[in-house]
């Protein structure tokens, strides 16, 4: 009997160990790279995450592709970012969906590999540089990122992580 319990036990480890993480839809993100902790929209409805940032400017260093931006957040200090450009993406618009024209530079952001922290746990995350100084939160995570962190989202729920204890 004893040996089927172990034997249960070791079966049901895996399941165990895939549940996700429950956060709420809105939640600190820490950005080492940049010393910057912002509040952040959890959206399962985006593919790929996204960080505010203007003066975004694409240039070549050592026959790379690289990225020059200044963040687009309130209270930014005007410091320029340079980063390796990861890929470019295509992200798709509402417009797109009823209209098949679309202007390609409005269509294509860069893409940057930039470290993250929520809740005590880091991964590196693929994230477009776009201006998104008009919305409430300038950091979206998008679903790619939720599964690197094995997060879940309860949309009910806000900043149930409390600030990332990592750096």
């Amino acid at each position: 009997m004893k040996a089927l319990v172990v034997l249960l036990t070791l079966i049901a480890l895996p399941v165990l160990a895939a549940e996700p993480t429950l956060y709420g839809r809105y939640e600190y993100i820490r950005l080492p790279e940049l010393k910057q902790t912002f509040k952040s929209k959890l959206d399962t409805g985006a593919l790929t995450s996204s960080l505010s940032a203007r003066d975004i400017e694409r240039f070549e260093r050592d026959g790379e592709e690289w990225v020059r931006f200044k963040l687009a957040t309130k209270g930014a200090d005007g410091t320029v970012y340079e980063h390796r450009i990861s890929r470019i993406s295509k992200i798709k618009s509402r417009a797109e969906e009823e209209d098949e024209e679309i202007t390609p530079e409005a269509a294509r952001r860069p893409v940057i590999d930039m470290q993250m922290c929520l809740d005590g746990v880091t991964r590196v995350i693929e994230v477009n540089l776009a201006d998104r100084s008009r919305f409430n939160y300038p950091l979206l995570i998008g679903a790619s990122a939720l599964v690197e962190f094995g997060a879940a989202v309860n949309p009910a729920r806000r900043f149930t992580a409390g600030k990332p204890k990592c750096d």
